[in-house]
Parts: structure tokens; C-alpha cells; sequence
């Protein structure tokens, strides 16, 4: 016999997977659906052993993807190949998100959807060696089909690792949750650093990088003389900079090497994940609140991504998650192209993304860590998502994906159409509008959180049904961090 937090005592059992769960009394809830964790004190250093290894994981994985990203609007700008191609990737990452993740997830569990999804990021980047609209186009999609199912259960892992972690060592639940992202987006934004890294090094290393504009008699003409340069920054248009040196394709042997490396990272990120990851049945995976805890149809789980857009306040958040993309959007295409590579060339990119990339990092770790002493509205208005979606974690963060990947979509869309300067305008409009939804989500969590705290200082037996629903319907609730049991064996 083990004994329970609340002091009853319940019967120990072992389920076929092998790791221990508590069974519980007999009630409304099955057991089944409610199976007990039972978890050491130690197992905290087990949990911070998954976080670093998921994180340097991604971080391996997108020193791929993000290098090659970064690089597509310049050394595939023929016919506007790089840009349709990252467009693809986020026309197919909306699809997904709608009906993937939650069936990906149920399927294969958290762990083996990670390996599979970042699986299909191999095709997108061999597909440099051959860059044509009939193989990165293709290429694009899968790798767009891939990314929800694998941002989503990365999402869900670091959760419910931060509900288990806060249990187990009686510090806030959002506040661990805020922190696990802070350090998993400290490694994850390092990835601009040394993809960018191998990119700049290579293409400075050869013929390319020592291109420079020249005038009629062959002489250099230094980048503060360029002519070219009053077309450059909040001025380019696509259309009218054919003629710039500095946007010339570098030779195919140095895009060759490059590939080739991102190519290993990717295939290195998947061997970490497989080999090194714990599985999250091992935190309670099959429980009520999870996707995967259930047997239901693709219809039901395809509904569950639809009606958690019937909530306010993820209808208020859809704008400036918008924003996120489309911001995302510009940096990689549009600021690379019309401020970096038409002044200064494309062997530069990298180097200027590496400090964009630094300064990410940094501010990741800095703000997760402040968080527990500013709160959550000071932070948002510095730039991080707010996780208010805690019970429907799956759900809430395939909408976030879906509407973050709409703004890709439109941001790279109107990308070869229209000038710097009325994009950045596009994208302060899009802003402003989105911390107006913000702000009224503040303001409604703020009212919730009052009501709730008064209920809870209600006696059971004096609340209402109406009481009752409102508490029961509490996003933020999660029986997860109810279904630990901490012992000290």
C-alpha cells in the first residue's frame, strides 16, 4: 500500500509500460483515465536531464532549418523560388495544425511524433542540392505537415514536465513552465548562431565573399558610395534590383557544403530525441486532460482544434499570434534580403543574424526567469506568448501554430509584391491591433481569477451548479498536478 498525498490510502499498479502509477477510488473518474504518478523527490534531475536534452535537440534541428531559411530569399531568388518555398511550408503547417497534431499525438505517442516530425525537415534541406519548383515546393510541404505534430508535443512535453516538476518541488506551476520555455527557447533562438555561423564561414571562406560593386573601369567602389544602396533598407522592392552584384547566387559548391552540414544536423537532432528522451507515459501521458489519454475518432479530435477556437479569449489572441508569424516572416525574408544582402551581401546574412540570434537567446532565459517576480503582462508586452490553455494543452497550441503560420503565409505571400516600407507598415497595424486583444484577454483572466478565488473560499456543499461549472471549466486547471504523488523512497 502507498499513501497519497490527501493521506487516503490506494492500492499500487504496475501498467504494461512499466512505469508505476497509483490506482484510486472508484468515483465520476475512472481509473483508467486517473491513474496516480507516483514520483521520488529525485526525479526533478531526471526532468531538468529531459529538458536539456529536448531543447539542445531543437537547437541542433534548427541550426538546419533556420541557416537555410535565412538564406532562401537570396540564393533561391530566381522566379522567387526560396520565398514560394518557405510559403508552401506555412500553407501546409495551417493544414496541419488543424487536423494533425491531436491524431499525430494519440498515434505515436509525444516522443515518437517528435522523431518522425523532425524527420521531414531531411527532404527540405537535400532539396537544396536540387533547387527547383518541382522538388522544394514538394519538399516545403512535408516539412509544413511535420511541424505542427512536432511543435505541439514539444509543447505538451515541456508542460506537463513543468506541472510534474512544480509538484514535486511545491513552486508555481506557471512560474516552472515559464522558466522550462525560457531555457528551452534559450537553446532554441542559439540555433541562429551557429546555423548562421556555418553559413557565413563557408561563404566568406570562398569566391563569394569577396564580391564588391565595381564601377565602369573595374575599380571597387566602397558599400558608403554604392549607388545601389539609396534602393536598399525600408526602400527595396523586389522587382527593381536585378542589377545589384550583392544579390548575385553564390557558387553551388559552397550551397552544397552548407546543405550537406544542415543535412547531418538534422539526422544528429532525431538520434538525440530517440536515444536520450524519456517517453511521457513515464509523467502520466495516458490521464484525463491529455489527447492521448482517450480512444476517439479523427472527427473528435479534429473538433477538439475547432472548439477551442470557440473561446474567447483564443479569439483575442489570434491577431497578435498573427503578428508573431508575420514578424517571423520579415526577419527571414524581407529584412535579410532588403537590408543585409542588398548592402552588404549575402556572405553577411549570417553574421547579422547571429546577433539577432544572440540577443534572442539571451532575453529568453532573462524573461522566463523574471516572470515569477513581473508577472505575465510585463512580459507580454516585451514579446513572449502567455500559456493560459493549460488543461487543453494540445488543442490550444495547434491553434497557436495555425494562426502563427498564417502570418507566414500572408507575410511571404505579398512578400515579392510590395516594397519594405509598406510591409513594416502592415506589420505595426497588425500589432497594434493584436495587443488590443491581448490587453482584453489580461482583463478577462484578471476578472476570472477573482471569481474563481472567491468560489474556492465557498464551502462545497454551499456552491451553486452554476458555481460549480465555472470552476469545472477553469482553463488553467489541470488534474495532472492533482494525480502526483511525491514519495520519499
Amino acid at each position: 500500500m502507498v499513501t497519497h498525498f490527501d493521506g487516503a490510502e490506494l492500492p499500487s499498479v504496475r501498467p504494461a509500460n512499466g512505469s508505476r502509477f497509483i490506482g484510486q477510488h472508484n468515483g465520476a473518474d475512472s481509473a483508467s483515465l486517473r491513474e496516480k504518478v507516483q514520483l521520488r523527490r529525485g526525479e526533478k534531475w531526471r526532468i531538468l536531464k529531459n529538458i536539456i536534452t529536448v531543447s539542445v535537440a531543437f537547437m541542433v534541428q534548427f541550426t538546419a532549418f533556420q541557416g537555410t531559411a535565412n538564406l532562401q530569399s537570396s540564393i533561391n531568388a530566381k522566379e522567387g523560388l526560396g520565398t514560394v518555398s518557405l510559403s508552401a511550408i506555412y500553407a501546409a503547417l495551417v493544414v496541419s495544425c488543424i487536423f494533425l497534431p491531436t491524431l499525430v499525438i494519440r498515434k505515436l505517442t509525444v516522443k515518437w511524433t517528435l522523431c518522425v516530425s523532425m524527420l521531414c525537415y531531411a527532404p527540405y534541406i537535400a532539396s537544396q542540392f536540387y533547387p527547383k519548383f518541382y522538388t522544394l515546393i514538394p519538399a516545403g510541404i512535408l516539412l509544413g505537415l511535420g511541424a505542427a505534430p512536432m511543435w505541439a508535443s514539444k509543447a505538451t512535453y515541456l508542460t506537463q514536465l513543468g506541472q510534474v516538476y512544480a509538484k514535486l518541488t511545491d513552486q508555481s506551476v506557471e512560474a516552472i513552465i515559464v522558466r522550462f520555455f525560457g531555457f528551452f527557447f534559450l537553446a532554441w533562438q542559439t540555433a541562429e548562431l551557429w546555423g548562421n555561423l556555418i553559413s557565413s564561414l563557408v561563404l566568406s571562406s570562398g569566391a563569394h565573399g569577396a564580391v564588391a560593386a565595381v564601377d565602369g573601369n573595374g575599380t571597387a567602389i566602397p558599400h558608403s558610395s554604392d549607388p545601389n544602396l539609396d534602393s536598399c533598407g525600408a526602400n527595396f522592392c523586389v522587382v527593381e534590383t536585378s542589377d545589384n552584384a550583392n544579390l548575385q547566387r553564390p557558387p553551388d559548391s559552397e550551397i552544397f557544403e552548407i546543405s550537406a552540414i544542415y543535412l547531418s544536423c538534422i539526422i544528429a537532432a532525431v538520434i538525440i530525441v530517440a536515444v536520450f528522451l524519456d517517453p511521457l507515459s513515464r509523467y502520466g501521458e495516458r490521464r484525463r486532460g491529455s489527447i492521448s489519454a482517450t480512444e476517439i475518432s479523427g472527427m473528435q479530435l479534429l473538433s477538439a482544434t475547432f472548439k477551442q477556437l470557440k473561446k474567447a479569449n483564443q479569439q483575442l489572441l489570434i491577431l497578435i499570434t498573427v503578428f508573431i508569424g508575420m514578424e517571423q516572416a520579415f526577419i527571414g525574408a524581407d529584412f535579410t534580403q532588403a537590408y543585409v544582402s542588398c548592402a552588404l551581401g549575402i556572405h553577411q546574412i549570417g553574421y547579422v543574424m547571429i546577433c539577432f540570434g544572440v540577443v534572442n537567446a539571451i532575453c529568453s532565459i532573462i524573461f522566463g526567469s523574471a516572470m515569477k517576480y513581473i508577472g505575465r503582462v510585463v512580459i507580454i508586452i516585451l514579446g513572449l506568448y502567455g500559456a493560459l490553455f493549460r488543461r487543453n494543452k494540445e488543442a490550444a497550441f495547434s491553434n497557436y501554430r495555425l494562426w502563427e503560420s498564417v502570418g507566414f503565409v500572408v507575410a511571404y505571400a505579398y512578400s515579392t509584391n510590395l516594397c519594405a516600407r509598406m510591409k513594416l507598415y502592415l506589420l505595426f497595424g497588425v500589432l497594434v491591433c493584436g495587443m488590443i486583444g491581448y490587453t482584453i484577454v489580461e482583463i478577462r483572466q484578471l476578472k476570472k481569477e477573482k471569481r474563481l478565488k472567491q468560489l474556492e473560499e465557498i464551502p462545497k456543499q454551499q456552491q451553486t451548479d452554476a458555481d460549480r461549472k465555472v470552476i469545472e471549466e477553469d482553463d488553467e486547471k489541470d488534474e495532472l498536478e492533482e494525480d502526483i504523488v511525491v514519495t520519499h523512497l
